[in-house]
């Protein structure tokens, strides 16, 4: 363990923890990132609604320029996964990348998210469907890319019908389809969905395939194509490692944090999607700014800055 410790130690690479990790090298403060390398950010094959790319930008690019604008002002990365934090003293430890624990004086969680994937779908068929767009997990993010496409959502009860309900202001062909195979609807969900027009259909989806530019899939029987499927089936919060700080999150896994990015765990700062929030690029960079900036006044105020 190096005696040294760091100001701050972040636990994920994607655009929240890059965000965070560029303002706080240009605060001067040392600074290492641990990045996993699976940042759903990572997964978008174009972006066109984040500010500043007019003709969009791959997730994977976003992230390398980033990742490359920290390490110019001396961020240091580092490779794998963290598996444990641990209070030593005032210091954090982190335990799980680079060798042996490291202290560090605060942390910054910026784990994200995992969507839940459409059950029986080979990973190199999602890749692939990903990449072409014909399957989308962000209707915020890329529904105007599907105006007045054939769209299917995957989901039921209050997601689904939301997730339906949003895409019906881009396109009119709209199929809700329950993933398990029966939907459960509350009546003013399903009031709206047939006000709407949005076909709704049971019995679970499977034989998931690429046909043409289409994507097709069996439900009893029926062979179905979309243009676009949207699963609605939530996501996995990455909060396991505060958990075991006994810091305060949702009952649904999201870290709990103030206007400023605190948890309830002193030192321990969250931002972007493990946050509940909107699931977005632009988002979760605007919170890991004010969780930056945040951290460096809380230091300013324990340890004197360093020329």
């Amino acid at each position: 363990m190096t005696d040294d410790p760091f100001d701050c130690a972040i636990i994920g690479g994607g655009p929240a923890g890059l965000t965070a990790a560029i303002y706080l090298a240009r605060f001067r403060l040392k600074v290492r990132l641990i990045d996993a390398g699976d940042s759903r950010c990572a997964l978008i094959p174009l972006t066109r609604n984040h500010a500043g790319f007019p003709d969009g930008i791959a997730g994977t690019e976003l992230l390398a320029r980033m990742r490359a604008q920290a390490e110019r002002y001396g961020v240091e990365m580092v490779s794998g996964r963290c598996e444990q934090l641990e209070r030593n003293g005032e210091n954090f430890l982190v335990h799980g990348a680079a060798g042996a624990p490291f202290a560090a004086r605060t942390v910054l969680l910026a784990t994200g998210v995992v969507n839940r994937r459409p059950s029986g779908m080979e990973d190199s068929l999602h890749a692939e469907t990903l990449a072409r767009g014909l399957l989308r997990y962000c209707p915020v993010c890329d529904g105007y890319e599907v105006t007045d496409r054939n769209v299917a959502v995957l989901g039921t009860g209050r997601r689904g019908a939301n997730e339906a309900l949003f895409l019906r202001g881009y396109t009119r062909t709209i199929t809700l389809i329950a993933p398990d195979g029966r939907h459960q609807f509350e009546e003013d969900d399903r009031q709206a969905l047939e006000k709407a027009d949005v076909a709704v259909i049971g019995g679970a989806p499977t034989g998931y395939r690429i046909d043409g530019d289409r994507l097709t899939f069996d439900v009893d029987g029926q062979a179905l194509s979309c243009d676009s499927l949207y699963p609605a089936l939530g996501s996995d919060i990455r909060s396991e490692l505060i958990a075991g700080l006994g810091s305060r999150r949702s009952d649904d896994g999201c870290a709990l944090v103030d206007d400023h990015q605190r948890t309830s765990v002193p030192w321990l700062y969250a931002a972007g999607d493990v946050v509940k929030g909107l699931d977005q690029i632009s988002h979760a960079m605007g919170e890991a700014g004010v969780a930056a900036t945040t951290i460096r006044n809380d230091l300013a105020e324990r340890w004197p800055l360093r020329r």
